[in-house]
């Protein structure tokens, strides 16, 4: 049997090159899992990193009874990490959470207030401890993703996150879906809440973002978004005798 199964809420953390921040990460994580409003685990998704990022969760998972991991065979993005962790989890919610420490498992608890009554529940970064420049990549490349899907939605590349699993699982996964988990929820019919979450500067490790996967690929992913929801395909079963 899954493992996951037996919690409420899998939380998935990607991991790519993020040796210098997995002791902390552990800290905070079990400062926070015994404070969770309902009973929650920790899935690290390691994503082909080739420091000692898998050695540290091999370490971390061996200690902790509601940790553990998976480890991919080589690096496929953000997307492909989150998809694993996704098709991984047998809990009824599946949360996402970066492990650059920029936000903190704490704010969970604000989304999971909601998780009821709305399929999809995220954080927006409020006072967002990025530089100057950063900001207004992420104004422009929200302000174009908003546009093209009407999603609503304010802040789609805060890392804090919870959702249905079985919406979750329908999403149409392809490279750069990360981006737009709003709208591909909405595309089942689901409900989306925004809600206010602490932002905290890097203080260790690199960022995996730059100009091209930043601004550049969001608009190009954008064109692929609208294609998909031209042929997506939703329906309910009104009676059945099977």
């Amino acid at each position: 049997m899954n493992k996951t199964s037996n919690y409420k809420l899998t939380l998935v953390i990607p991991i790519y090159n993020e040796e210098d921040n997995m002791a902390a990460l552990e800290k905070v994580l079990c400062d926070y899992l015994p404070n969770a409003l309902v009973p929650t685990c920790v899935l690290f998704v390691n994503d082909g990193s080739r420091d000692n990022s898998l050695k540290c969760m091999e370490d971390i998972c061996k200690k902790h009874e509601a940790m553990y991991y998976i480890s991919l065979e080589k690096n496929g993005g953000l997307s492909a990490a989150m998809k694993a962790g996704i098709d991984s989890a047998y809990s009824p919610y599946v949360g996402y959470m970066d492990a650059d420490m920029q936000t903190t498992p704490e704010d969970l608890n604000l989304l999971l207030k909601d998780i009821e009554d709305y399929e999809l529940v995220m954080g927006i970064r409020a006072n967002r401890k990025d530089t100057f420049f950063k900001k207004i990549q992420s104004r422009i490349a929200n302000g174009f993703r908003r546009m093209m899907t009407n999603d609503g939605v304010q802040d789609t590349g805060c890392p804090l996150k919870i959702m249905h699993t079985e919406y979750a699982k329908r999403i149409p996964f392809f490279t750069g879906m990360h981006r737009f988990l709003p709208a591909l929820i909405l595309l089942q019919n689901g409900k989306v809440k925004q809600v206010p979450v602490r932002h905290f500067p890097r203080t260790a490790g690199v960022s995996k973002y730059h100009l091209w996967n930043r601004l550049v690929s969001p608009f190009m992913d954008c064109f692929a978004y609208r294609w998909m929801k031209k042929r997506y395909i939703n329906y309910n079963v009104a009676e059945s005798n099977i």
